[in-house]
């Protein structure tokens, strides 16, 4: 069986991530999507909402499974046997960052990391950048599916209050 591993802190998942997500499943038999835990960081959803999203999100392609972790991705992949982790880049400065974490994955454990180019149509796309634009009044419908952005709006809402 042909696994990999789609980590992320999805907070929230947007187009972007589905869109890898979706065509990581093409390619393999489960694609495993870490939801990253940073007890350091406040989110705007939990873990625990997170996952939901991704899971309803996801529930179409039928072979994604989804958990959080915390620590090194690596141990993860090492703990259940999964030789790769996805990575989508969506410009020069993802890659900058993210072949150095992939030499270091694969110097500690072995574990490839496979780069996927993003869809033009969602190259400035990030959960951050999406998350200050909703905050600030912006129309972000069109880059996240349609359950998280009304779940984005009513947290935005929720802490206004």
């Amino acid at each position: 069986m042909r696994r990999a591993v789609c980590p992320g802190s999805f907070d929230p998942i947007t187009n972007g991530h589905l869109d890898i997500i979706e065509r990581a499943s093409k390619l393999y038999d489960v694609v495993h999507v870490v939801v990253a835990v940073n007890h350091n960081k406040q989110g705007m959803f939990s873990t625990e909402e997170r996952i939901a999203l991704i899971e309803e999100t996801t529930a179409h392609l039928g072979n994604i499974e989804v958990e959080p972790h915390s620590g090194l991705l690596v141990d993860y992949c090492k703990q259940r046997g999964i030789p790769a982790i996805i990575k989508g880049l969506r410009a020069v400065s993802d890659f900058d960052y993210e072949l150095q974490m992939a030499q270091m994955n694969h110097g500690l454990t072995g574990v490839e990391t496979l780069f996927v180019p993003t869809s033009p149509t969602y190259s400035f796309l990030s959960s951050s950048l999406v998350k200050e634009v909703a905050t600030l009044g912006g129309d972000v419908s069109h880059l996240l599916p349609g359950l998280v952005h009304r779940r984005l709006v009513e947290r935005i809402a929720e802490r206004r209050k």
